[in-house]
């Protein structure tokens, strides 16, 4: 059985995956959820080093992976997935999707921090732009869950665009307030199928059953 191989956004925690995993291991899924060195208390890791606990994940693992990054754990899946053998699908979930010698800061069109060092501001209303369709309650318990995220994850170049070989789909979310559908829309014409859901940029939180289902159409063709 194919393996779906969760990567979380800036600021989470593989945590952010429980209801979305759940829902994939009731139709059947192994699921991975890494954790990205780049995300947590007073990090100082960046993209390459995400990539390499990536590329780590992946060569311990058997049989064929279905490889999904959220948000920025789209940028250190393009580098990842190109030196494995096993990732037979890429899904860029409301994600960056670079092409080689592009970071998140060359995606948005912003010059090169001069100083890599040190943390990258999560934004003053993240219950509004990560998780604006969620109950309250359920909001403030997520974002009482965010962690710290390091500049250099968002301003290191990926070296290798892993979907220009391995087929790709993009799941854009349309009424996302951290990614703009416009630019989701720009970045998933790379790939090989696009997909839509209703909704705000976590739909593992707050539409789950809907997001593996979809997960589930477009892993099936591959198996």
């Amino acid at each position: 059985m194919t393996t779906v191989m969760l990567v979380h956004g800036a600021w989470h925690q593989p945590s952010s995956w429980a209801r979305l995993e759940g829902e994939l291991h009731a139709l059947g899924y192994d699921t991975r959820t890494p954790g990205l060195p780049s995300a947590g208390e007073q990090p100082t890791a960046g993209m390459h080093d995400d990539a390499a606990v990536l590329a780590a994940e992946l060569a311990s693992i058997a049989g064929p992976v279905v490889l999904l990054g959220h948000s920025y754990g789209g940028m250190p899946i393009t580098e990842a997935a190109a030196g494995a053998g096993n990732v037979e699908r890429l899904i860029y979930l409301a994600a960056y999707m670079p092409d080689k010698g592009q970071s998140m800061y060359t995606i948005h069109g912003l010059p090169d921090p001069e100083d890599l060092s040190g943390l990258f501001p999560r934004g003053e209303e993240p219950r509004v732009s990560l998780y604006g369709d969620l109950p309250d309650e359920e909001a403030e318990q997520a974002v009482s869950m965010l962690v710290d995220q390091t500049i250099r994850s968002f301003a290191e170049k990926v070296d290798v665009a892993a979907w220009r070989s391995i087929p790709s789909a993009y799941i854009i979310t349309e009424q996302d307030k951290a990614i703009p559908p416009a630019l989701q829309e720009q970045m998933a014409a790379q790939a090989n199928e696009i997909h839509r859901l209703p909704g705000g940029h976590s739909p593992f939180l707050s539409r789950p059953r809907r997001l593996a289902a979809l997960i589930d159409e477009i892993v099936r063709p591959a198996n």
